[in-house]
């Protein structure tokens, strides 16, 4: 069982079911967009960020992006991190029919891959990669923002690495620095340091 120190943030009670199955940690659910009219809900979210820290993981729907955009917004202080769940299509176990974009959310995931999510991360450890961190620059040199093509080409990237595609650039660059080193960025998109 994983054990993380920061509050995991998820939609609805199937995700938090699931979850409590492999991390050991506080978990507490939004209930979907519920969360934009329940204060005391969200003064506990402010308190767990400012003490212990939280961890967003929503689906990888439009739904799930607009929860963590709120979140980050309504949260003035303390530690935000996301986790991220790769886009995988089909429908889960207990519903008739799949979601309006055909996504699996958290409680459809497979143990392996919502652990691999955690690795990815970065939240099994505090300790940050070493050396440099990548920068919006070395985005810009590898094609994934500032050019006409670039939100194929990040999408691409980002579906290799097992992310959703819809990431933007930013949020793209928090994750590859909780993923990985800057000279692995550079050797994966074949850029050369000088």
């Amino acid at each position: 069982m994983l054990q993380v120190r920061q509050a995991i943030i998820v939609e609805g009670k199937y995700d938090k079911i699931k979850l409590a199955s492999l991390v050991k940690a506080v978990i507490l659910q939004t209930n979907g967009f519920g969360i934009f009219k329940d204060q005391e809900l969200l003064e506990l979210i402010r308190y767990y960020a400012k003490t212990t820290g939280i961890l967003i993981l929503t689906d990888s729907d439009r739904a799930g992006f607009r929860i963590r955009n709120f979140l980050r917004g309504a949260i003035p202080e303390g530690e935000i991190r996301n986790i991220y769940i790769p886009d995988v299509f089909g429908k889960e176990k207990r519903k008739v029919k799949p979601s309006a974009e055909g996504k699996l959310g958290v409680e459809g995931m497979e143990a392996d891959i919502l652990r691999e999510a955690f690795r990815k991360a970065g939240v099994l450890t505090d300790e940050a990669p070493p050396g440099d961190p990548i920068t919006k620059t070395d985005l810009y040199f590898a094609g994934f923002s500032g050019t006409p093509d670039c939100s194929d080409k990040r999408r691409a990237f980002q579906t290799a690495l097992g992310l959703p595609a819809n990431l933007s650039a930013g949020s793209l660059l928090d994750v590859l620095n909780t993923m990985m080193t800057r000279e692995e960025f550079l050797e994966m998109t074949s850029q050369k340091e000088e």
